[in-house]
């Protein structure tokens, strides 16, 4: 079974979270299948394709950690990976399928056509091609042509018959041909329509699994009507169940996301994005977090649901939580580093990331740990209100015992729990917000020698004196 799979986007945008997920899907099967992986850009729309946003794109599957060993950038036996540079192999398939009879020429002027779908429209039918220029002769052909009418081509569809269109997620469906029109497979400038060049690229560049959204259902049977006059191979295709936002409506920026890299610009790990989306709509038998090679094993399209996926930003938090506990002091670092103001001493870096990484969801969020530990900070509400609820002998048994103990923190709350006759909460919730100006937080055991004993007592001090 051939397993290679592709992903094709059209650059006329950044890449957004629903075509993040079905690069993704695309890329574990083909990986958990040990397949070809192919990127292709389908360029066709010359008016709102660009070149920087093709790059954009493949800057942002790069950063969620998905490559390919075929596309626009690498090459590869079956290129060229860019649909305008294959015009040749089109117009050459053009050629075939008018000279089967499977297409012809047509010179209908958009507006007849427009008028055609209102009238259908008030019928109460479906709109679709009449076949007007389906049996126009040489001479009627040459005409048209030689007033200065620019044809399309439209594809053949037969008179009778019906199609079965297996799907890996929505089972076999089943299509009247009568209730297709021809439809076109050549603009009027010679362009590709998405139909055509999307099918035969699929075919040509050996791709035997196709993922893609729920929205191309329609366009399938189409494609196979097409593969089969010209005698290529039909793919196996999956079609993924459309992301909901939280209003129930398709997930757009308004109702929940944004492009894929909002999320990275946000401080989103591509570990988190890729274990949220992999289960966006698919069912893993593993609820841990999971590596790559991992996520491409445990794929299979039998575990993709029918049922909408809806975004949930809490979700998204929570795999971001599971990665930063995942990652290696080092990366943490780098991560982090950019957003921190307070200056980080370099032999305490990897001591700083271990004791906040549970404390941080976006790299800005360890600038006040950065401050606790080395700088200066403001407390908040909460724990300014602890302070105040303290009474002041507390802070002196404080200091005694902090300078006591040398500073470790173990010994330091034994004894001065002795020392006070406090525990539990109304003895620790004091020593955090005094000493990090927040009620919750990192382990103090752990912050307690990074701040070291000179910035604890000043802060006891600065308390005692208020």
């Amino acid at each position: 079974m051939n397993l290679s799979s592709r992903f094709a986007p059209s650059p006329t945008g950044y890449l957004h979270l629903g075509n993040a997920r079905t690069a993704l899907f695309a890329w574990l099967a083909a990986r958990g299948a040990g397949a070809t992986f192919i990127l292709r850009m389908e360029d066709t729309d010359t008016e709102r394709s660009r070149a920087d946003y093709a790059q954009a794109i493949m800057a942002d599957l790069y950063w969620l950690g998905l490559d390919w060993d075929e596309g626009p950038d690498v090459g590869g036996p079956r290129g060229p990976y860019r649909q305008m540079e294959r015009q040749g192999i089109y117009a050459d398939l053009f050629t075939r399928l008018l000279a089967q009879g499977d297409a012809y020429p047509c010179y209908c002027r958009r507006e007849e056509l427009e008028a055609e779908r209102q009238r259908q429209r008030a019928a109460g039918q479906p709109p679709r091609y009449g076949g007007h220029c389906r049996h126009l002769s040489a001479e009627q052909r040459a005409a048209r042509e030689a007033a200065g009418q620019m044809p399309t081509l439209r594809f053949r569809i037969p008179d009778a018959g019906v199609l079965r269109v297996p799907d890996l997620v929505w089972g076999e469906r089943e299509y009247a041909l009568t209730e297709f029109g021809d439809f076109v497979i050549r603009r009027a400038d010679g362009s590709p329509a998405f139909f055509f060049a999307n099918a035969v690229d699929d075919a040509l560049m050996g791709v035997g699994l196709v993922l893609r959204g729920e929205d191309h259902l329609s366009n399938t049977p189409r494609q196979i009507l097409i593969l089969r006059a010209l005698q290529l191979a039909v793919p196996q295709y999956g079609h993924l169940p459309l992301i909901l936002g939280d209003d129930g409506q398709p997930l757009s920026k308004r109702n929940g996301a944004g492009s894929l890299r909002e999320l990275r610009e946000k401080g989103f790990l591509p570990e988190a994005v890729c274990n949220y989306l992999a289960r966006l709509g698919h069912h893993y038998a593993e609820s841990t977090f999971m590596t790559m090679p991992a996520l491409a094993r445990g794929f299979a399209a039998s575990r993709i649901s029918r049922a909408p996926a809806r975004f949930d930003a809490a979700q998204l938090e929570h795999w971001q939580q599971q990665a930063l506990q995942s990652l290696p002091p080092e990366r943490l670092w780098t991560w982090l580093a950019p957003a921190l103001q307070t200056c980080v001493p370099e032999d305490c870096r990897m001591a700083f990331v271990q004791a906040v990484r549970g404390n941080i969801l976006r790299p800005q969020d360890g600038e006040h740990w950065a401050a606790v530990c080395f700088g200066h900070f403001h407390a908040d509400a909460e724990a300014r209100s602890a302070l105040e609820e303290t009474p002041p002998e507390f802070w002196v048994a404080a200091a005694r015992t902090l300078e006591a103990v040398a500073g470790d923190y173990g010994s330091w709350v034994k004894t001065l729990q002795a020392a006070s006759g406090r525990k539990g909460k109304a003895l620790f919730l004091p020593l955090r917000a005094v000493l990090t100006g927040r009620v919750h937080g990192p382990e103090m055991a752990a912050l307690l020698p990074l701040m070291g004993m000179d910035r604890a007592l000043a802060r006891l001090s600065a308390t005692r004196r208020h």
